[in-house]
């Protein structure tokens, strides 16, 4: 109500004209209302009634101002009507009352100082300013972090990825290393199952060639370095006819020899001392000269390592003779047997004068 009265005041002391035209009448009364809608509401008050007037609001520039009467009653009323004068508009407002049949009128204006006018202040403009730089600036914050998130996150998958694939390669490269091992275990494990099945073997000095010498029953050499046809060879006492034997030889460092089982028949032939022709036919062996292996029935032997014990396991439910080289406890090669009936192991030591020995078996060394 202050400024109200403050803007009245104002009104009449510096600024409150009024003109009068031709014809008699009251000047119309300018009341200043009050700020409204970002300006000053003005307000023009006549004694005469709306059905003997028409009111005019021109501004400061002298453009015409549609009003908005004050009451919408019967045209009994006094005619009244206001506007909203803004700054920018000449800061000056007439109203003018016309009479409608006479042709005269009255006026009265107002001029209102700039000052009075609803302001932004250039505070607020600055607020408004900074408010904004820090709208953006927390914008761009977000994005940025926003970004560098992304980067992390596709830095730490990349991490993960490459970890992953490190593992991988670690884990193949375990893999590989465990493989010769996982192999050295399973032909050591075949190797142990062949020694389970192991046999006391003595030689039989009734069944030999007339040119070797036997030595406590295990051991054989050649008394002659020169070659013997047929070659010479000594039987086992023990024969087998079913299920498995195993039994390890010790050749040592010799240049030759030769190891297997023969038939019965064949081993008789020895004791008989009628052998005149090669074995072959009703033996199976494996024989080492000149640094290499070779079987009997003319397979390859793929071990090129010189064995110094060799394990023999004859096993008659899969008809099959298999042969060990015992210090790496792995299997060297195998045949399978080819006939029937009762056999029995042989030794043929060569003709390099060295032993050939039969030794225990001593299972788990």
């Amino acid at each position: 109500m202050g400024l109200s009265v403050q803007l009245t005041a104002l009104t009449f002391i510096l600024a409150s004209t009024h003109h009068p035209t031709e014809g008699g009448g009251h000047d119309p009364l300018l009341v200043l209302d009050g700020y409204e809608d970002g300006g000053i509401r003005l307000k023009c008050f006549s004694e005469r009634l709306f059905s003997e007037v028409q009111i005019q609001w021109t501004d400061g520039r002298g453009d015409n101002v549609t009003g908005t009467p004050l009451t919408t009653g019967t045209a009994t009323a006094n005619a009244s009507s206001s506007i909203v004068l803004k700054a920018g508009s000449g800061n000056s407002a007439s109203c003018k009352i016309i009479d409608k049949l006479l042709k005269t009128s009255t006026e009265s204006s107002v001029v209102i100082a700039d000052a009075f006018f609803p302001a932004t202040s250039p505070w607020l403009a600055a607020f408004l300013v900074i408010l904004l730089l820090n709208v953006f600036l927390v914008i761009a914050a977000i994005y940025k972090l926003r970004k560098i998130n992304k980067t992390t996150i596709r830095e730490k998958n990349a991490e993960t990825e490459i970890r992953k694939e490190e593992e991988k390669e670690r884990s193949s490269k375990e893999n590989q290393d465990l493989l010769p091992k996982i192999d050295k275990l399973r032909k050591e494990l075949e190797f142990r199952r062949a020694q389970s099945r192991a046999v006391n073997i003595t030689l039989d000095e009734n069944c030999k060639h007339p040119s070797l010498i036997i030595k406590d029953k295990n051991r054989v050499k050649s008394s002659t370095q020169e070659e013997v046809l047929p070659k010479a060879m000594v039987a086992a006492t023990e024969g087998f006819s079913e299920e498995k034997h195993y039994w390890e030889v010790e050749v040592g460092d010799k240049a030759e020899w030769e190891l297997g089982v023969v038939l019965e028949e064949l081993r008789n032939t020895l004791r008989n001392d009628k052998m005149n022709t090669s074995p072959k036919e009703k033996s199976l062996s494996l024989s080492f000269s000149q640094g290499q292996y070779s079987l009997s029935d003319g397979g390859s032997v793929e071990y090129c390592k010189p064995c110094r014990v060799l394990g023999v396991l004859l096993d008659q439910d899969l008809d099959q003779l298999s042969f060990f080289d015992v210090e790496e406890k792995c299997l060297l090669t195998a045949q399978s047997l080819e006939f029937s009936g009762k056999l029995h192991p042989f030794f043929s030591p060569g003709s390099d004068g060295e032993w050939l020995g039969v030794r225990p078996v001593n299972v788990g060394s």
